[in-house]
């Protein structure tokens, strides 16, 4: 006979115990603690797999034979970026972003262009009829054959249906509101989300099918339910970007089969996104001229190089502590490049507020940007703006030294490209590669040697 107990399971870690507890062990948060019921002592979960079980053997790596699968590509080259060249088969990939971003539209999108290659494909919606889906597919002009829509939430269901169908691609949207007979907690908990994505995952890999979940996000930005669930799938991407804007990222925060860190711009239009095939011009189309504070960084997003405008304002301050605000870069490494500027260069900043600003809604997270900011905050503190033409790349030490970055080749030529003029990038990367014929590449070993030469006194 099966048994019944009762446990606690926290919805943000998984941290499981048998009682109530006001803050959970395991990941420091208060109230997150649901009660579920647990069946022992008989068959608790009776999975479902397809194609007979078969038991593997080791094998020695020399004598397995490689094999490039060929991936499915769909009309969206950023978005055949940011997967590492196209739909690898049999994958599982979880898509997350804030609420009405338009991660529905960008999968319905997707659907519709393999479709039109004569690829069967299945829109599971959970969330959504198949009339308010098929609003959705007139406002983007979806009119294929190929793709079939279903509204349904049980995991059983949604298995044999894939079985019967057996398309080319599977998208359910979304993964907090599926949910399994055999456990008891309700839609959108720990154990729910972890079960079946452990199916879906068995689903993908055993029939070749690739899968693509849609994942709520947590108040703080993150993609709701326990951390394993980024563990068990291929790739993780983000769908960023402010509501009230019409630009969408698309970052790959975890890849499998490709670069992590790759982004794929897109522009929301009335009849659905569109892609961005030069970010660099967009970022910078309304860059202000002959303003201080303003420097042009070219930083690289996974193998992509986008030249991207950073701004700051330096003001003195109205209270005892100065403010030091960063939007789009990580917020300590404003006060240390300010106390490199004070300590090396002599800027008195210890008495003005600090206010850092990525222009464009992009958040920057490599040190190659760390002398652009340098230089954007020297630039507004003496009110002296920089060339318009100038590129300025470098990782800034606490010693004051500009230290070498990579792929400066690709950096040098996105700037060519834009008609920039000169680069202003760290001594040690002058050698082993070829510039373009039409920019001046300009060598620098210090933080102060790179200010005489972009900002005049």
């Amino acid at each position: 006979m099966a048994k019944r107990k009762t446990k606690f399971v926290c919805q943000e870690c998984g941290y499981e115990a048998p009682k109530w507890l006001g803050k959970c062990p395991g990941c420091n948060n208060w109230n997150t603690f649901v009660e579920e019921i647990e069946i022992t002592g008989g068959r608790q979960k009776h999975a479902f797999h397809t194609g007979n079980r078969s038991v593997g053997k080791p094998e020695k790596i020399t004598a397995i034979k490689s094999q490039q699968e060929p991936r499915i590509t769909t009309s969206m080259k950023e978005f055949n970026r940011v997967l590492g060249g196209g739909i690898v088969p049999g994958s599982l990939v979880l898509i997350g972003g804030d609420p009405g971003i338009g991660k529905s539209t960008l999968l319905l999108q997707i659907s519709s262009q393999l479709a039109d290659k004569n690829l069967s494909v299945l829109y599971i919606s959970g969330e959504e009829s198949t009339r308010q889906t098929k609003l959705r597919a007139d406002r983007l002009g979806v009119t294929s054959d190929s793709l079939y829509v279903l509204a349904e939430t049980n995991l059983l269901d949604i298995a044999n249906q894939i079985e019967t169908i057996k398309p080319s691609f599977v998208v359910i949207d979304s993964i907090q509101t599926i949910y399994r007979e055999e456990i008891t907690s309700a839609p959108g908990s720990v154990s729910q989300v972890r079960e079946c994505t452990s199916e879906l995952m068995k689903l993908a890999k055993t029939n070749g099918i690739p899968i693509f979940i849609v994942g709520h996000v947590t108040k703080e930005g993150s993609i709701a339910g326990p951390r394993l669930l980024e563990h068990m799938v291929d790739a993780v991407l983000y769908f960023e970007g402010e509501r009230h804007h019409t630009y969408r990222i698309l970052r790959g925060v975890k890849n499998r089969f490709g670069s992590t860190n790759e982004m794929g711009i897109f522009e929301m239009k009335e009849e659905g996104l569109r892609e961005v095939l030069n970010p660099s011009e967009i970022f910078l189309e309304e860059r202000s001229q002959g303003a201080s504070g303003s420097t042009v960084v070219a930083s690289m997003e996974g193998t992509r190089p986008v030249l991207v405008e950073i701004q700051a304002l330096i003001s003195p301050t109205a209270f005892g502590n100065p403010r030091r605000m960063a939007t789009g870069v990580d917020q300590n490494r404003v006060p240390l490049l300010m106390a490199v500027l004070e300590k090396r260069v002599g800027l008195m900043l210890q008495n003005q507020d600090a206010y850092i600003k990525v222009a464009g809604g992009v958040k920057l997270d490599e040190p190659a940007i760390d002398l652009a900011i340098a230089v954007s905050i020297a630039s507004s503190f003496r009110d002296q703006p920089t060339k318009p033409e100038d590129i300025f790349i470098g990782e800034v030490g606490l010693t004051g030294e500009i230290r070498r970055v990579s792929r400066i080749d690709q950096r040098v030529q996105e700037a060519a490209k834009l008609g920039f003029k000169r680069v202003i990038c760290p001594k040690n990367n002058l050698g082993g590669w070829t510039a373009p014929n039409n920019i001046e590449i300009i060598g620098v070993s210090s933080v102060q040697e790179a200010l005489q030469i972009g900002v005049s006194r």
